[in-house]
Parts: C-alpha cells; sequence; structure tokens
C-alpha cells in the first residue's frame, strides 16, 4: 500500500465516522445501518444493547429513537489503525439527550471500532459504545419541536404535513384518543393499550385456541413477540408455517388459499388517520385480502408513531419513512428491495366485531 493509498483510506474511515452521526442527529435509520457490513455489529452495554445485522440495527435503531425527546451527538476524531482490508480506531463523543419518559444527561464515550474494506467502500464491522462520564442532572435547556422531529428548520404548526423524520415519533395521548373514536365512529373496535407486552396478551385474549391464524409480514409483531406466539407457541393452527411448508413451484394455488380465508388475521398497518382508517401496503399484495374481508375476524396492533392526521399524510409516510425501511429489511433477508406495489385503504369496517385495532401508546415497528 503506497501513500497516498492509506492518506484515502483514513479519509473515508472519517467520512464514514461523521456519516454515522449524521444519519443518528438526521434520525436516518436506514442509512445508518447500510452503514455496517451485513454482519456488522453495534453494542452498547451501557444501556445495555447489542445488535447484530443491519436487520437488528435498523430494528433496535428505530426503537431506541422513538423514546427521544431530544437527542445530540458530537463525534471528534480519534485514532485510525490501518491493516490492509481491515482497520481499526476509536472516535470520542459528547451526548445530550432527554427521553421521553424525563430520563436526560450529559455523557462523554468512546466508541471503539472495527473497519472492513467492502464493495461499498469502508464499512462498520463492528461499533462497541462505551461510557467514560455520565451526568444524569436535569438539563437547563428544551429543543424546539423541530429539533425533536429532524434536527433542522423550522417548527412545525398543526397545518404544516410531518417531516419523513417525524413519522417515528409516537402520537400523544390526546391523538391517539381521537383516531381511536374515529375508529370506533366507523364500525371498528379500537382499543389503546400501554406497550407490546400489553398488546402481546391482549391478543392471547381474543384469539380462541385452536383458531387458524394468519399473521402479517409485520415487524411490530416480530418485535412484540405475538409473531413467536401464534406461530411457534402450539396454542393455534398457524397458518404461516403451513405456507411455509408448501413447495412454491408447484403449491402456488394451496397458498394463495390458505391466504386468503383464515379464521383470523393478525396484523398491523403501515397509518391510521385521526379519521378513521387504516392504511396496508405490500409488495406482493398476498396478505391483503385477509385483511381487506377475507378472514372472519381482524386485528392489528398498532405503534403510535402511526397515527397521522389524514389519507394524504399516511401515503406520505408509506413512501418516504415505512417503504425506506423495509427496503432494507428486504434486502437484508430477501436480497432485493421492496416496492408499494399494493395498498389497502380500510376507512370502515361494515361487519360488526370483525376488526379491532390495538393502539399503543409506545412506538414500535415501522
Amino acid at each position: 500500500m503506497n501513500d497516498f493509498q492509506a492518506i484515502a483510506d483514513r479519509v473515508e474511515i472519517e467520512a464514514l465516522r461523521g456519516e454515522f452521526t449524521d444519519a443518528a442527529m438526521m434520525r436516518d435509520r436506514p442509512r445508518l445501518a447500510s452503514l455496517f457490513t451485513p454482519d456488522g455489529a453495534l453494542r452498547m452495554p451501557n444501556i445495555p444493547v447489542e445488535q447484530v445485522g443491519r436487520e437488528e440495527i435498523l430494528a433496535g435503531g428505530e426503537r431506541l429513537q422513538s423514546q427521544w425527546d431530544f437527542f445530540v451527538q458530537t463525534t471528534h476524531p480519534g485514532t485510525i489503525v490501518l491493516d490492509g482490508d481491515t482497520a481499526t480506531g476509536r472516535a470520542y463523543i459528547q451526548e445530550l439527550a432527554r427521553a421521553l419518559d424525563g430520563r436526560q444527561g450529559l455523557n462523554f464515550a468512546v466508541y471503539h471500532d472495527r473497519y472492513r474494506r467492502t464493495e461499498e467502500g469502508w464499512r462498520f464491522a463492528e461499533r462497541v459504545y462505551e461510557v467514560r462520564y455520565l451526568d444524569t442532572s436535569p438539563l437547563a435547556g428544551t429543543a424546539p419541536r423541530s429539533a425533536r422531529s429532524a434536527g433542522t428548520g423550522p417548527a412545525r404548526t398543526a397545518a404544516t404535513p410531518p417531516s419523513a423524520a417525524s413519522f417515528a415519533d409516537p402520537a400523544p395521548a390526546e391523538r391517539l384518543e381521537r383516531a381511536a373514536s374515529a375508529l370506533r365512529a366507523n364500525g371498528f373496535a379500537a382499543e389503546i393499550l400501554d406497550d407490546a407486552a400489553a398488546a402481546r396478551a391482549r391478543v392471547e385474549d381474543l384469539l380462541p385456541e385452536g383458531a387458524v391464524v394468519l399473521t402479517g409480514a409485520s415487524e411490530t409483531l416480530r418485535l412484540s413477540g405475538i409473531d413467536e406466539d401464534i406461530n411457534t407457541g402450539g396454542r393455534y393452527d398457524a397458518v404461516r408455517p403451513r405456507v411455509l411448508a408448501v413447495d412454491r413451484a408447484t403449491g402456488a394455488d394451496e397458498i394463495r388459499r390458505l391466504v386468503a380465508v383464515p379464521e383470523f388475521v393478525v396484523n398491523s398497518v403501515a397509518a391510521v388517520t385521526e379519521t378513521g382508517s387504516l392504511v396496508l401496503a405490500s409488495g406482493s399484495g398476498s396478505q391483503l385480502p385477509a385483511n381487506a374481508g377475507g378472514a372472519a375476524h381482524a386485528v392489528w396492533v398498532v405503534g403510535a408513531q402511526k397515527v397521522v392526521p389524514d389519507l394524504d399524510t399516511a401515503l406520505r409516510r408509506v413512501h418516504e419513512h415505512a417503504l425506506p425501511l423495509e427496503n432494507v429489511r428486504a434486502r437484508a433477508v430477501y436480497g432485493r428491495p421492496s416496492a408499494v406495489n399494493r395498498l389497502l385503504i380500510l376507512n370502515a369496517e361494515p361487519q360488526p366485531g370483525r376488526g379491532t385495532v390495538l393502539l399503543l401508546r409506545e412506538a414500535i415497528g415501522y
């Protein structure tokens, strides 16, 4: 390696570290996850958090980010030691943060890094976050709404459409109540629950033992444990394991029948409006018939960050927020991007007792 190559590598690694801080500050979790190798790890023992792989880094970051009132990170250059196509290094950071539950503080920390050269350029193979100083005294300052939403720009008024970054922020109690009231007026059963654990218990109450249940491909269900309860717990006649056992080449018709008319469908949505509509998006459309009416009963579990004022904003949320996050997951799991090829909008539920919406006070999924 000549001196020019070493200089170029150092510049690129320093840019990688700067990109990480920018993605964190701008709440751009898909970009942040893309800065790691596919098997890269982000470890924060002091929190404690350990995320391995881009999908976990994305999902875990979304969940952590949804708890912030505001967050500011300043990064200072540290060491870089090159070793061919790998390198190690340290970066030094100062952070100010306040969570929505009131936790707050100032800290100084070190990132212990391993880097790897890839076809995409230098990427993090591992970042280990070590806190060296922590002060949890109340912070004197505050952040305007724009800082909580996107970090820059003028404060958002009630008439201004939410930014893509604000689509990760949980809706306050009054907006959840508005959405729940509108859903009930439109024929849905709607309940407001504290968190994913409460939703997990409520879903078990709603599904009789032995019921034929289809789960949607939902990060909300995966992160909450509901997907595991239904598909591996043995309590229900779970459709998804049966679908996975069918040969794709010869059993397409059987798969369509299985997913179209289950007794129950349990899923999430991309958005719920304060006017009482549900919006679902899909690349293949395979899970939409059951949600639309094919299933005798439907249960939708919805994080607080998915509540939006109206349908126009809901469609913006689908394309500007949910799709980029799903793209990262799809590339990691399937090796190809996702797409919004099918949209389902449920404006009302004409069959009394069919559809139940569980609105959570916390953000979960995307």
